[in-house]
């Protein structure tokens, strides 16, 4: 089993984010963090990195059923999805597989959870 779902997108680096976080939003997700890695990586090591935003996203009805079903689920939220620049720029986008991700936990409840909101992950990943 994968832990994440990817595609890569016939978009430019921007273009792509602004697409994912519309997507995200149509799934009722909002974006609560947004990494540039990229600036991080110069600002702290002087290393030059590619175009490699995370975005933590978050449903927060889902988030607050995961929470209900397991106190300390939250060292696993939000659920990042990243956009990155390889070479020639070539875009890829991909999201966590929270199924994977908490295939750790054993709780039924939290596994709907974890069901639901990898069928919306995987639907922002595929309208892309």
């Amino acid at each position: 089993m994968s832990y994440y779902f990817t595609k890569t997108v016939d978009l430019g680096f921007d273009e792509a984010i602004a697409r994912v976080t519309e997507e995200l939003k149509r799934e009722g997700f909002g974006i609560l963090t947004d990494i540039d890695v990229r600036a991080t990586m110069k600002k702290k090591l002087d290393v030059d990195f590619r175009p490699y935003r995370i975005l933590g996203a978050c449903n927060p009805p889902f988030a607050h059923q995961a929470l209900l079903a397991e106190d300390k689920i939250g060292t696993m939220l939000p659920c990042n999805v990243i956009v990155q620049e390889h070479a020639a720029g070539v875009v890829e986008v991909s999201a966590v597989d929270p199924v994977a991700s908490m295939a750790a936990v054993q709780n039924a409840a939290l596994g709907e959870v974890a069901g639901i909101v990898r069928a919306r992950l995987q639907k922002v990943i595929e309208s892309l």
